[in-house]
């Protein structure tokens, strides 16, 4: 009998496959995306040194406040354009996106969308 891997296992697989190719610089830090089941987490990320530079989440009172849900695409939308501003106020103009192993569809491109119209470009 085959044995199926889990969405977990599978996307964690994918994720590190990702990880070989690019690497967040200090002149192109990465905007690493994470997704749970109620929340979603977006970083820029300095690999060279292990610094995360801006951060912002769905779990933010602020962020929270302007939302009706935290795990949908308007959240997603929101928390793109939250990610980009303040990325923008740092100086931070282009970035890397690292999708996190999920698919380029849904909240994933809705995030990203919403952080190119805030002015990151990748």
């Amino acid at each position: 009998m085959v044995s199926k891997k889990s969405r977990q296992e599978v996307r964690v697989k994918k994720h590190k496959r990702l990880r070989n190719r690019f690497s967040g610089t200090a002149e192109r830090p990465r905007l690493a995306v994470f997704r749970s089941n109620n929340h979603m987490y977006a970083q820029i990320i300095d690999d060279t040194v292990g610094n995360t530079l801006v951060s912002a989440s769905t779990l933010e009172k602020s962020v929270k406040a302007e939302l009706e849900k935290t795990n949908n695409v308007d959240a997603a939308a929101y928390l793109g354009t939250v990610i980009g501003k303040r990325a923008v106020e740092k100086g931070i103009k282009t970035v890397v996106f690292d999708r996190g192993g999920y698919v380029y569809h849904g909240k994933i491109a809705a995030l990203a969308d919403a952080a190119r119209e805030a002015g990151l470009e990748f």
